[in-house]
């Protein structure tokens, strides 16, 4: 009696912890996205891309940067959520739309090099509140969107912003801004005001051909001193930078240009 009454309880065990056994390995096989999310509905390769590949078969995913240099890629792809380094250049993107990034809250640097885009929405990078750095040069833009003022550095040279694609004050509230990189645009004027933080403005081969004394400095304030901006390009400008000499007092060095 004692037999019988005791296998059927031994049975019982076995098939009440099978279940649980068969979740945890399920668990433990289920492979994790770059963001840490299961890979069901989206793919253990990221998300899905418009040509029905994942973005980290198509690019290279390593660790939360997402690499897809010189892909023929004509829009940028659904990035992992938590994707910090994005690097899409040499392709041939010729828009930034409105969502392209949107919900990447851990996103730091953008670099975009050698496309072609030409229009970029005015909200395709503001809502990035982590965003430090933004390189667009050799592209065909025409207009700077509005920018965060999270950013550290901007590479926006080799475009076509002429003398209406940065709008009055663009640079103003970026407080945290040290480097600011515009050459071959063919800008007609020295974007300001330029916020404190600045350390390097580079405006070489544009066509800057004036500048007022106060553009650097404080003229009605002899004591202003401007340490932090040690490098400045002008070289490549049609301006005489010999007319202004009390432009610069404020300074710790020269603009680079012509003096004659």
């Amino acid at each position: 009696t004692e037999i019988g009454t005791a296998l059927p309880s031994i049975i019982q065990e076995s098939y009440s912890s099978a279940p649980l056994s068969e979740e945890l390995e399920e668990e433990a096989s289920t492979p994790k996205l770059i963001d840490g999310s299961s890979a069901q509905g989206s793919g253990v390769l990221g998300p899905q891309t418009q040509d029905g590949l994942p973005t980290c078969l198509l690019c290279t995913c390593l660790g939360t940067t997402v690499y897809c240099d010189d892909h023929e890629l004509d829009a940028v792809p659904p990035l992992p959520k938590k994707t910090t380094y994005f690097y899409s250049r040499y392709n041939r993107i010729r828009k930034i739309n409105r969502n392209d990034f949107a919900n990447l809250k851990n996103l730091k640097r953008i670099d975009l090099t050698a496309n072609f885009i030409s229009e970029i929405h005015e909200d395709a990078f503001w809502r990035l509140p982590q965003l430090q750095e933004l390189v667009l040069c050799d592209n065909r833009i025409r207009k700077l969107p509005e920018l965060p003022s999270t950013l550290t550095f901007i590479d926006v040279s080799k475009n076509r912003l002429g003398r209406k694609g940065i709008r009055n004050e663009a640079f103003k509230d970026l407080h945290e801004l040290q480097h600011l990189y515009i050459t071959d645009n063919n800008l007609d004027h020295i974007p300001l005001p330029l916020p404190e933080s600045l350390q390097a403005l580079h405006l070489q081969n544009n066509n800057i051909q004036e500048m007022h004394e106060d553009t650097f400095c404080k003229m009605k304030d002899f004591t202003y001193v401007r340490r932090a901006l040690e490098d400045i390009r002008l070289d490549g400008n049609p301006i005489n930078l010999s007319r202004t000499p009390y432009a610069y007092m404020c300074l710790p060095r020269l603009p680079v240009g012509n003096l004659i």
